[in-house]
């Protein structure tokens, strides 16, 4: 259940709860209002219209959450990968690589190749390191939960760290949960592997979180307190 108001649109969860609950949640500042369920609906109203000046300036401080600079490709810069800090040295040769050695990434590029081209190829190597460890991991958490997942997918998204359509089994997966440590990477498989058994972010969604990872919030905090990606 959505309600809007003004410009605001809260997602409304009743749960089995005694009082309101009202977070503004990284990295999209999507905002959600749990409720008991004998609340009415005029009262989340008022409730709501209460508290439009804090979600807006909570909003705000999301919108400002820090973001990597535009990237040019270039010695010096840095790109982060599975939570680690690695500074570029860039290279010219005859087709694109990247080598992790400790906190370093040769980053090979052809000659005269434009960012643009560098930043593509950079978010493909980005991409088969996520598949790869997607590959690894997924089978480990099915077999974990016993949620079979029948296809996967990666793309890249600046709002969602990952999505699901629970009918059809599917999950997709963002590009950038590379950049993270892997134990993100894990929350969020399991994050979209549980709403095959709820769809909401309810009681049992939250049940099979606390189950099969107990400090899931934990997890999420860092991985929505981290560094986003350039938004041009």
């Amino acid at each position: 259940m959505q309600l809007k108001m003004s410009d605001v649109t809260v997602e409304i969860i009743r749960k089995d709860i005694k009082n309101m609950h009202l977070r503004v949640q990284p990295p999209d500042g999507r905002v959600v209002l749990s409720v008991p369920h004998s609340v009415s609906d005029a009262a989340i109203d008022g409730f709501v219209a209460s508290k439009l000046a804090w979600i807006r300036r909570q909003r705000a401080d999301v919108a400002a959450q820090m973001r990597q600079t535009q990237r040019e490709g270039v010695t010096g810069e840095t790109m982060y990968v599975w939570g680690k800090q690695c500074f570029l040295a860039v290279v010219e040769g005859v087709s694109y690589s990247i080598d992790i050695a400790g906190q370093n990434a040769r980053f090979t590029v052809r000659a005269g190749s434009s960012s643009e081209q560098r930043e593509a190829h950079m978010r493909e190597w980005y991409r088969e390191e996520l598949c790869r460890e997607v590959e690894r991991l997924l089978p480990v958490w099915e077999e974990r939960t016993g949620f079979k997942c029948v296809e996967w997918k990666t793309k890249y998204m600046k709002t969602r760290w990952g999505s699901c359509n629970p009918n059809a089994r599917r999950i997709w997966l963002n590009v950038q949960l590379a950049k993270y440590p892997i134990e993100c990477l894990e929350y969020v498989i399991l994050h979209e592997l549980a709403h095959f058994v709820e769809k909401s972010h309810g009681s049992e969604f939250i049940a099979v979180m606390d189950e099969f990872m107990p400090a899931w919030r934990s997890i999420r905090k860092e991985l929505n307190g981290g560094i986003l990606d350039y938004i041009g």
